[in-house]
């Protein structure tokens, strides 16, 4: 007659804890894929649910109309736009994005114009195209004056083809 072998004791052990160490190794895999995949997907997600004063997606409080000369442009890079204000007076805030592939269009002040690095798009103070490929004008966040202060909401932004002067917010008594 054959004698059966005994397993040790352990031998059972061993594989609990090998099936156990497989187990985890794999969940902890899945959570860091999980976690890169979190981190990818918000850098691609547009911020939202910022509203706070002075922030993207908020409100920012500019200064006093005294403070900007006709036919000067502000950099606001809190709010990411720039408030022009035009030779008769009027306000625009201008998104900083180029409107044909969304690259941020600095102002040149020697040429009087943005000009997009990426791909040569240029526009006038009023966010006109004067140079494509871009094909409609900057788009615009709500510009309003309270007590002689200019304020801008960033919250929505405002796409349009071309400047048309209704767009223009102007102090009181101008």
């Amino acid at each position: 007659m054959a004698k059966k072998v005994k397993k040790p004791e352990h031998a059972e052990q061993i594989l609990d804890r090998r099936s156990f160490l497989n187990r985890l190794w794999a969940f902890l895999s899945i959570a860091a894929v999980a976690g890169v995949g979190w981190v990818v997907l918000g850098f691609f997600r547009p911020g939202k649910g910022r509203e706070r004063e002075g922030q993207a997606g908020g409100t920012v409080t500019c200064g006093s109309v005294d403070t900007f000369e006709p036919g000067s442009v502000t950099a606001f890079p809190i709010g990411q736009f720039y408030l022009a204000r035009v030779a008769e007076g009027g306000f625009l805030a201008l998104s900083r994005k180029c409107t044909h592939l969304g690259c941020t269009v600095p102002w040149v002040e020697g040429k009087k114009q943005f000009a997009c690095p990426c791909h040569a798009s240029a526009y006038d103070i009023t966010g006109n195209v004067i140079n494509g490929p871009a094909s409609r004008a900057l788009d615009l966040y709500q510009v309003s004056i309270e007590n002689n202060v200019v304020i801008v909401d960033t919250r929505r932004t405002i796409r349009r083809s071309v400047f048309r002067k209704e767009q223009l917010v102007f102090p009181e008594g101008s």
